[in-house]
């Protein structure tokens, strides 16, 4: 499924469909990971910003120490399945602070 045929939030970022592809891909993976294998000028710092946003919207959930699984609504949202807009909307001040 393309990027240009998923339904994504108005918060969504455009790196936030290649995390998500990375995790699919991958299984779990670590922000740092996820910055220095999946992109050429992000640091892990985003990353790990935009995978909380990703969580508190059900897309990921947190295993372990600072590693991340693609969650079911991610998978569904992935295949064109779900609608980004339908799920909790995440804000900084919900998920950084």
């Amino acid at each position: 499924m393309s990027q240009a045929d998923r339904q994504s939030a108005h918060w969504m970022k455009r790196e936030d469909d290649r995390i998500l592809e990375f995790l699919q891909d991958e299984g779990m993976a670590s922000p740092g990971l996820i910055a220095s294998e999946a992109f050429h000028s992000v640091s892990s710092g985003h990353v790990e910003e935009r995978l909380a946003m990703l969580q508190y919207a059900g897309f990921v959930f947190c295993v372990g120490v600072e590693s991340y699984e693609l969650a079911d609504a991610g998978q569904r949202y992935l295949r064109g399945d779900l609608d980004a807009r339908h799920q909790p909307t995440p804000t900084v001040d919900s998920v950084l602070r």
